[in-house]
């Protein structure tokens, strides 16, 4: 939409998806709606802060799984550092785990991708009224499936095993004795019904705990 057709103040939008088709697609078609303009747009997870000061944005629009940084934690951040700022999550992976952390991270809403762009424009505008936006199918998801089993350190813990490190390189990453570790992941492997780490941690994300 060209600047002078636009209403004088348009809701500023920053956009943060690591796939540049779907990044580029996404900000074209809001870009289309009258009182949308996309002011940043950003590959990676960990410059999403840097931008939304930059930019001040009045939604910012975030994707989970980002290199350098998951946009579940900048949505936490930003709730602290930019909070005029409101966060709609975005996402293909609608996990009912991934709906929880984005609620206690401060996000306003949560959409999977497969909707058509209409709906997410009235989403982002829901939003800056004060409105929680969720999709319905994930939020009885959700419910049904209860929260999270694991405490924050066994995630850390989790999260620290994702490349298959051993339990000194975890120990050594989290500051923790090797001891700890293993206990951590004994409780984690347990508490997901799995037989071992790397099952414990592909658990873990299927339900979006990570």
């Amino acid at each position: 939409m060209p600047p002078d057709h636009r209403p004088a103040k348009s809701i500023r939008v920053l956009l943060a998806e690591d796939q540049g088709m779907m990044r580029g697609a996404l900000a074209l078609l809001l870009g289309l709606e009258p009182d949308i303009e996309v002011v940043a747009q950003v590959a990676r997870g960990d410059a999403i802060m840097d931008a939304a000061l930059i930019s001040r944005p009045d939604v910012a629009l975030l994707d989970i799984e980002l290199p350098g940084r998951s946009g579940l934690d900048a949505a936490a951040e930003l709730r602290h550092e930019v909070p005029d700022c409101r966060v709609l999550i975005l996402t293909t992976f609608g996990r009912p785990g991934y709906l929880r952390r984005a609620m206690e991270a401060g996000a306003a809403g949560f959409l999977v991708k497969d909707g058509p762009v209409e709906e997410l424009a009235a989403a982002i505008r829901r939003v800056l009224t004060g409105e929680r936006v969720i999709d319905p199918a994930l939020a009885a998801a959700a419910l049904s499936a209860g929260p999270s089993p694991l405490t924050a350190r066994e995630r850390d813990v989790l999260n620290a095993a994702v490349d298959g490190a051993t339990v000194s390189d975890i120990a050594a990453t989290l500051h923790l004795s090797e001891s700890t570790v293993r206990n951590y992941l004994s409780s984690a492997i347990g508490k997901t019904g799995t037989r071992n780490r790397m099952e414990a941690v592909r658990a873990a994300r299927q339900q979006g705990w990570l």
